[in-house]
């Protein structure tokens, strides 16, 4: 486990930080920019689990709290030459895939585009969505000159799919979505 004696080191005063395994990057750089949008991410779900909410759900956006601070860390470390340090693992991609399928399930088939909104947990857990993109595309850009592990480019991509699923859930399984009517 992580022991933190001291918040405020003054390190990065100038703009800099360090990335795990101590190499020094601006505060501007990609990588930082990535890992702290999941950052920001996993704050959103924060919010949300303080939102009125069916325990299965809870627990599930607590796991993903969890894992999002994994894919934090992984993106925060580069990869190097023969490294053997664990990283992001397959699993919670293909939980995702299987948590998708079943709440697709409980819903009708969208004759529309959806506006975020419905109830505030509805629109919360589509404002994840759409950092959640952002993270995505923010980890391609990582990815442009740098190696990544794969496995936290598709969860993210997944995660942001259960995510509107889930909002769709929290809209009366898609009955309270709120349909795009273009042109209004």
């Amino acid at each position: 486990m992580v022991r933190i004696n001291k918040v405020a080191t003054k390190t990065g005063d100038k703009g800099s930080t360090k990335l795990a395994g101590g190499s020094t990057v601006l505060k501007c750089n990609q990588r930082v920019n990535a890992y702290g949008t999941v950052d920001e991410l996993g704050a959103i779900f924060g919010l949300l689990r303080c939102e009125e909410l069916p325990e299965k759900l809870r627990l599930a956006i607590c796991q993903i709290q969890n894992e999002l601070f994994d894919v934090g860390s992984d993106v925060a470390t580069p990869i190097l030459d023969n490294e053997t340090r664990p990283r992001f693992p397959a699993a919670p991609v293909d939980r995702l895939e299987e948590e998708l399928e079943q709440a697709n399930e409980q819903q009708e088939a969208l004759t529309s585009f959806i506006l975020s909104g419905g109830t505030r947990a509805a629109a919360l857990m589509h404002m994840a969505r759409t950092v959640t993109r952002r993270a995505e595309r923010e980890l391609v850009a990582v990815q442009q000159t740098n190696v990544i592990n794969e496995n936290c480019l598709k969860y993210l991509n997944r995660l942001s799919d259960w995510c509107f699923v889930q909002a769709r859930q929290l809209n009366n399984a898609g009955k309270d979505d709120i349909l795009w009517e273009p042109g209004k």
